[in-house]
C-alpha cells in the first residue's frame, strides 16, 4: 500500500484526487489549512468507504515551519511519503499594481514555496528507498501568463521549472517529478465567472467545456502508474486551450 500525502485537499481537485487516490487502495494524508470540519468529515467519509487509512492535517504549507512540524506529525505515526502531491494554490485576481505585498506573498508562498517545503522534508526517505514520486499541480497560466493573474502566473510559472529542475537531481534516485499544467477546472477558484462569461470562455477552449476535477483525478493515478522513465514533464491538460 502506497502512502500518499495530498495538499489542499479540502475541495476541489485535491478532494477528487483524494477519493480516486482512496478508491485505489492508497494510504492518504490529507492537508488543509482552513477547511477543518470538511476536510476531517471527508476523511472519515473515505476511510469508511474505502477501508483506507486516512489522516487528515490541519497545517498550513505556506510556512516552512508548519509543513516542518507536519511531517514530524507524518513520522511520529511511523510512515514515510512514497507520492507526494503538492496541489495546494490559491488565486488572485486583479492588476499588479493594487497588489498588495502581503497578497504577492502570500500566493507564491503557497503556490510555490509549498512545494519547496513539503519536497524539502518528504525526499530525504525517498532517496533512502531508492523510489518515489512528486507531482505538482499546477497550471497553462505558468506556461503562457495570464493578464490580472501576474502573481498567479508567476508562481505556476517558478513550480514549472521547480518540477524540472528537481526532476534531473533526483532522477539518479529513482525519484521521478513531474507536473500537470491544468487548464480550466470546474471548481470554486473558477466559479468567480457568471454564466455569460462561462459560455465566452467554454467557447474559447477546443474541448467545448471545463475539465471535471476527477479528470484531473484520474490523469494524476496515471502518472502514478506511468514507467519510471517519465519526469522532468509540464504536462498541458487543457481540452486544447493554449
Amino acid at each position: 500500500m502506497k502512502t500518499i500525502l495530498i495538499t489542499g485537499a479540502s475541495h476541489g481537485i485535491g478532494k477528487a484526487i483524494a477519493e480516486k487516490l482512496a478508491a485505489c487502495g492508497m494510504r492518504l494524508f490529507l492537508n488543509c489549512r482552513s477547511s477543518k470540519e470538511t476536510l476531517y468529515e471527508y476523511a472519515v467519509k473515505l476511510s469508511e468507504t474505502y477501508h483506507v487509512p486516512c489522516t487528515p492535517l490541519f497545517y498550513d504549507v505556506s510556512d516552512h515551519k508548519q509543513v516542518h512540524a507536519m511531517f514530524e506529525e507524518i513520522c511520529a505515526l511511523g510512515e514515510s511519503i512514497d507520492i507526494l502531491i503538492n496541489n495546494a494554490g490559491i488565486s488572485h485576481i486583479g492588476l499588479l499594481q493594487d497588489m498588495s505585498i502581503e497578497e504577492w506573498n502570500q500566493v507564491l508562498n503557497t503556490n510555490l514555496t509549498s512545494a519547496f517545503s513539503c519536497s524539502k522534508y518528504a525526499i530525504p526517505d525517498m532517496i533512502t528507498r531508492k523510489q518515489g514520486k512528486i507531482i505538482n499541480i499546477s497550471s497553462i497560466w505558468g506556461c503562457s501568463g495570464a493578464s490580472c493573474e501576474v502573481a498567479y502566473s508567476a508562481s505556476k510559472g517558478g513550480l514549472n521549472l521547480f518540477t524540472q529542475a528537481l526532476a534531473k537531481e533526483l532522477a539518479p534516485s529513482n525519484i521521478q517529478v513531474n507536473a500537470i499544467a491544468c487548464g480550466v477546472i470546474d471548481t470554486r477558484m473558477n466559479a468567480c465567472f457568471d454564466a455569460e462569461e462561462r459560455s465566452e470562455l467554454e467557447n474559447e477552449i477546443p474541448a467545448g467545456r471545463f475539465a471535471a476535477p476527477s479528470e484531473v483525478a484520474d490523469f494524476v493515478q496515471q502518472l502514478i502508474d506511468a514507467p519510471s522513465y517519465l519526469t522532468g514533464q509540464i504536462i498541458s491538460f487543457d481540452g486544447g486551450y493554449l
